[in-house]
């Protein structure tokens, strides 16, 4: 039985242990990561996502970008080049894409190359940066793409597109859209304002010009979700009276080389409430210098916007190495430049969001004072505000640092929906998994239970067995040689009184007497031995044959049977009556061969919870030790017997057990079989 059982909680187990098996090839795939890796990844996700500058959009009106002319087919060459001038260690480039509204899908990259590469040299050189295939999955995307290279010198860089994009509004339309192309040495853009050629061009004058790639000016507002804001406000001038004037004392003479003018509107409503260039002076002269006075001044650059797609949120422009301590911005009257005058146009506000200005890639106006034109009577608060690193939405980051937030918040942002599905997916086999398991628990333990209890069962029907089997060889047997022997005998005793014995033999005949009463007692203890093992319809009135036995046992003593709560002892099943009565024949038998007492006392009583039983004698006592045959027979009936020497003489043993103590398990199948034999006899 036991093997069947093993059987079948090894079947199951190795069901069990093939579906983890199969979980742990799952695990493999397609993440490669545990559940806790998932899990930890998923909350490093969102940590650092809550770090980094959100992809806020402006609005308004401005340059687009450069735009090739289109094509039918995807599989058309187009390409665009800047030209450095001179010979610059770069170390990464930044691809900037057009962004477009879909109804459909939303804001998405418009134009974006699907395959290309990224070539940068010198006039000797030629090296291949990085490529891209569709395979890369480069898009679908609306941030910048930030493509990190080792260190090179560089007069040129160039990105070569085989494969275009379809427009989705253009049917069959396929070209070459980028909104700005930038390279960096370090911090600084170094391809600002340089020299473009381009395979083909759309449209020269509108905001899509080749011109417009290298502009600084990208279709993201510098958003850096932390440091406090600071609101910008303009200043009214007249321009034909006045020019008016900042002054920025960087505290120490520098070699600078780079301004970002910041503008004030940055875009909080959608749409903007006014153009870029709103507070933009037409005409901008930047001039720097050693002494405050500006005796000595030096022109740094010279900034004129001929349209609405010179100005921008962040107008950049790179100059050579300047030793200069004081900044000088001067808004021009329109006859003080020669350039092409635009008609119509009027400035009469002037303002900054912020002005930076660079020397060795670092700000070195955040936190100098500002000096305004006293005719545009602002407070000094307004002025310091200019220059404290913050804007509309917070703190100010630098150009590159920007680029890679909102590239790295893109990869974030792509990977983490994969998480969050490959850990639905962990979560959900989890709890299939969790749900079998219970229910394997469940059959293994029901199994279990079932397997014990049927090996018990068969048990017990194979003692059932050998007892009939022992009762009805000592029945059929003993009863038969028993039943000889008594013939034998009354033969005997014929055979002697038809020859007229004389008296010697009558002490033959009393012999022969005696040897028939001796078998027919024998053969009536063979009977009740056999009813014993057997325990069907044995001791039915267990108070009337205890006070046969005490009858039978004690009829040279004096002795008395008393019972308190007889209506209780129906509770006690067949078999323990059984066992009860020889626990007291036992006990009779030691008071009757080795106390010597002329006097017992039996008492039972029949309690809720407790069967007792309490024999006295007048004899010579145990001494208080309970001999090992009562404590055997006490041992069957779940019960405990104690012996104790009374006070004039004697020995009191007491055996108490529950009429309805909880079975051991071995005995499970007796009670079983015990309840239905009493219900077959009541009924």
């Amino acid at each position: 039985m036991w093997r069947l059982q093993t059987l079948l909680i090894a079947t199951l187990l190795t069901g069990t242990l093939s579906a983890s098996a199969s979980a742990g090839r799952d695990r493999d795939a397609p993440e490669q990561m545990s559940l806790s890796q998932l899990e930890k990844r998923l909350t490093k996700i969102d940590t650092e996502l809550s770090q980094l500058v959100p992809t806020s959009l402006r609005s308004g009106i401005g340059a687009i970008g450069y735009q090739s002319t289109y094509h039918i087919s995807p599989n058309n060459t187009e390409w665009a080049q800047i030209n450095l001038g001179e010979e610059i260690l770069i170390d990464q480039i930044v691809l900037v894409p057009i962004i477009e509204r879909d109804s459909k899908t939303g804001l998405q990259a418009e134009g974006f190359p699907v395959e290309f590469q990224i070539l940068a040299g010198t006039t000797d050189t030629s090296q291949v940066v990085a490529s891209f295939t569709a395979e890369d999955n480069v898009l679908p995307r609306i941030a910048p793409v930030v493509v990190p290279t080792a260190p090179l010198k560089a007069s040129w860089v160039r990105i070569e597109c085989t494969h275009l994009s379809r427009r989705n509004w253009g049917n069959q339309r396929h070209e070459l859209m980028l909104a700005e192309m930038m390279v960096f040495s370090g911090q600084r853009n170094v391809a600002l304002l340089k020299p473009v050629e381009v395979s083909s061009s759309f449209r020269s004058g509108s905001g899509r010009h080749e011109r417009f790639l290298v502009d600084g000016f990208v279709p993201y507002l510098m958003d850096a979700m932390h440091g406090k804001r600071s609101p910008a406000r303009s200043f009214r001038f007249n321009p034909k009276e006045n020019s008016p004037t900042f002054t920025i004392d960087l505290g120490a003479t520098f070699p600078v080389n780079q301004i970002k003018l910041h503008a004030v509107d940055q875009s909080h409503t959608i749409p903007a409430s006014v153009t870029d260039d709103y507070a933009i002076p037409r005409l901008l002269r930047v001039t720097g210098a050693n002494r405050p006075d500006f005796s000595d001044q030096v022109l740094l650059f010279e900034y004129e916007r001929n349209s609405i797609y010179d100005a921008g949120p962040i107008i950049m422009r790179n100059f050579p190495e300047t030793l200069c301590r004081y900044v000088l911005i001067t808004a021009l009257d329109d006859q003080t430049l020669t350039a092409p005058k635009v008609p119509n146009i009027k400035t009469s506000r002037i303002g900054f969001a912020e002005i930076e200005i660079f020397a060795n890639h670092q700000n070195k106006a955040l936190g100098r004072p500002v000096t305004a034109d006293p005719d545009l009577q602002a407070p000094d608060l307004a002025h310091q505000r200019i220059t404290d690193g913050h804007n509309f939405y917070g703190e100010i980051l630098p150009l590159r640092d920007w680029m890679d937030q909102l590239a790295r918040r893109h990869d974030l942002e792509t990977e983490r929906p994969r998480v969050v599905e490959e850990l639905s997916r962990r979560y959900a086999r989890q709890k299939t998994t969790l749900k079998w398991s219970i229910w394997i628990i469940a059959l293994l333990l029901g199994s279990g239970v079932i397997l014990v209890l049927i090996e018990q069962i068969l048990r017990q029907r194979a003692v059932f067995r050998t007892r009939e089997r022992i009762a009805a060889n000592l029945h059929d047997e003993l009863g038969a040689n028993l039943h000889a022997i008594g013939l034998l005998g009354d033969t005997a005793k014929k055979v002697v009184d038809q020859k007229n014995a004389s008296e010697e033999w009558s002490d033959l005949i009393e012999i022969i007497d005696d040897v028939r009463d001796l078998t027919e007692e024998t053969g009536s203890a063979a009977r009740s031995c056999s009813n014993m093992l057997e325990a069907h319809g044995l001791y039915q009135n267990l108070v009337e044959d205890m006070r046969r036995v005490a009858d039978r046992l004690l009829a040279d003593l004096e002795h008395d049977f008393s019972v308190l709560s007889e209506d209780r002892l129906h509770r006690v099943s067949p078999r323990r009556r059984v066992d009860l009565i020889l626990f007291y024949k036992e006990c009779l038998t030691n008071i009757i061969r080795h106390s010597g007492a002329t006097v017992v006392s039996t008492q039972l009583s029949a309690e809720k919870k407790e069967i007792s039983l309490c024999i006295s004698d007048n004899g010579g006592g145990t001494q208080g030790e309970v001999p090992s045959s009562l404590k055997r027979r006490a041992r069957l009936l779940g019960g405990s017997v104690t012996a104790a020497s009374l006070a004039n003489g004697g020995t009191l043993i007491s055996l108490s057990f529950r009429p309805r103590r909880r079975l051991p398990t071995w005995r499970v199948s007796d009670f079983i079989v015990s309840k239905i034999e009493s219900r077959n006899r009541k009924n």
